[in-house]
Protein backbone atom coordinates (compact mmCIF):
# COMPACT_ATOMS: atom_id res chain seq x y z
CA UNK A 1 0.00 0.00 0.00
CA UNK A 2 1.85 3.27 -1.04
CA UNK A 3 0.73 6.30 1.58
CA UNK A 4 0.94 9.80 0.81
CA UNK A 5 1.11 12.98 2.67
CA UNK A 6 -1.97 15.16 3.01
CA UNK A 7 -1.60 18.93 2.97
CA UNK A 8 -3.71 21.87 3.83
CA UNK A 9 -3.45 24.47 1.93
CA UNK A 10 -4.36 27.64 3.77
CA UNK A 11 -5.46 25.73 6.90
CA UNK A 12 -4.61 24.45 10.22
CA UNK A 13 -6.03 20.81 10.50
CA UNK A 14 -7.72 19.30 13.41
CA UNK A 15 -4.82 16.65 14.37
CA UNK A 16 -6.91 15.24 17.68
CA UNK A 17 -9.60 14.92 20.42
CA UNK A 18 -10.32 14.03 23.83
CA UNK A 19 -11.95 14.51 26.63
CA UNK A 20 -13.34 18.16 26.73
CA UNK A 21 -10.37 18.97 24.35
CA UNK A 22 -9.52 19.63 20.30
CA UNK A 23 -5.87 19.50 19.73
CA UNK A 24 -5.84 22.04 16.50
CA UNK A 25 -2.29 22.51 14.93
CA UNK A 26 -0.46 21.18 17.51
CA UNK A 27 -2.10 23.14 20.16
CA UNK A 28 -4.80 21.71 22.72
CA UNK A 29 -8.00 24.08 22.83
CA UNK A 30 -10.29 23.54 25.81
CA UNK A 31 -14.29 22.88 25.44
CA UNK A 32 -15.96 23.69 22.18
CA UNK A 33 -14.63 25.14 19.16
CA UNK A 34 -14.95 27.19 16.12
CA UNK A 35 -12.72 26.62 13.39
CA UNK A 36 -12.51 27.82 9.71
CA UNK A 37 -9.71 27.55 7.33
CA UNK A 38 -7.96 30.77 8.59
CA UNK A 39 -9.13 31.06 12.58
CA UNK A 40 -9.49 28.67 15.55
CA UNK A 41 -11.71 30.61 18.32
CA UNK A 42 -13.13 29.57 21.59
CA UNK A 43 -17.40 28.53 20.79
CA UNK A 44 -20.38 29.12 23.12
CA UNK A 45 -21.87 26.12 22.23
CA UNK A 46 -25.10 24.98 20.46
CA UNK A 47 -26.86 27.79 21.97
CA UNK A 48 -24.08 30.50 20.57
CA UNK A 49 -25.43 31.34 16.81
CA UNK A 50 -23.93 34.96 16.39
CA UNK A 51 -20.56 33.53 15.45
CA UNK A 52 -21.85 30.81 13.07
CA UNK A 53 -24.17 33.68 11.41
CA UNK A 54 -21.34 35.85 10.99
CA UNK A 55 -19.93 33.02 8.86
CA UNK A 56 -22.95 34.00 6.09
CA UNK A 57 -20.95 34.62 2.38
CA UNK A 58 -17.75 32.85 3.76
CA UNK A 59 -18.37 29.33 4.09
CA UNK A 60 -20.69 26.82 1.50
CA UNK A 61 -21.19 24.59 4.80
CA UNK A 62 -20.36 24.28 8.42
CA UNK A 63 -19.93 20.60 10.11
CA UNK A 64 -21.49 20.73 13.31
CA UNK A 65 -19.98 18.04 15.77
CA UNK A 66 -22.58 17.56 18.70
CA UNK A 67 -20.17 15.83 20.72
CA UNK A 68 -19.79 11.91 21.21
CA UNK A 69 -22.82 11.18 19.62
CA UNK A 70 -24.87 12.46 16.67
CA UNK A 71 -27.46 15.03 17.87
CA UNK A 72 -30.48 17.07 16.15
CA UNK A 73 -29.65 20.34 15.10
CA UNK A 74 -31.70 22.72 17.77
CA UNK A 75 -34.41 23.82 16.01
CA UNK A 76 -32.94 28.13 16.93
CA UNK A 77 -30.06 27.07 15.11
CA UNK A 78 -31.50 25.63 12.18
CA UNK A 79 -33.38 28.53 11.19
CA UNK A 80 -30.55 31.27 11.78
CA UNK A 81 -28.34 29.15 9.30
CA UNK A 82 -30.90 28.68 7.12
CA UNK A 83 -31.90 32.19 7.21
CA UNK A 84 -28.02 33.32 6.66
CA UNK A 85 -27.50 30.89 3.89
CA UNK A 86 -25.31 28.31 5.86
CA UNK A 87 -25.67 24.68 4.84
CA UNK A 88 -24.86 22.55 8.07
CA UNK A 89 -23.96 19.01 8.55
CA UNK A 90 -24.92 17.83 11.90
CA UNK A 91 -23.18 14.67 13.18
CA UNK A 92 -20.75 12.92 16.12
CA UNK A 93 -17.86 15.42 17.09
CA UNK A 94 -15.15 12.50 15.67
CA UNK A 95 -16.66 12.29 12.29
CA UNK A 96 -16.82 16.36 11.79
CA UNK A 97 -13.53 15.83 12.77
CA UNK A 98 -12.71 13.66 9.79
CA UNK A 99 -15.40 15.48 7.39
CA UNK A 100 -13.69 19.05 8.19
CA UNK A 101 -10.16 17.47 7.57
CA UNK A 102 -10.21 15.84 4.22
CA UNK A 103 -12.34 18.90 2.92
CA UNK A 104 -10.04 21.29 4.13
CA UNK A 105 -7.28 19.05 2.11
CA UNK A 106 -9.43 19.89 -1.01
CA UNK A 107 -9.65 23.66 -0.24
CA UNK A 108 -12.96 23.72 0.33
CA UNK A 109 -15.28 27.10 2.27
CA UNK A 110 -15.73 25.13 4.86
CA UNK A 111 -15.90 25.35 8.98
CA UNK A 112 -16.59 23.05 12.06
CA UNK A 113 -18.20 24.22 15.05
CA UNK A 114 -17.70 21.19 17.34
CA UNK A 115 -18.47 20.53 20.96
CA UNK A 116 -15.91 17.89 22.87
CA UNK A 117 -16.36 14.07 23.53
Amino acid sequence: MQLNDVSYPGGVPIDGYGPGFFRIGGEVHEGAVLLTPETTSRWGGLEDTAPLVALAGDIDVLFLGTGPEMKPVPADLRAALDKAGIGIEPMASPAACRTYNVLLSEGRRIAAALVPV
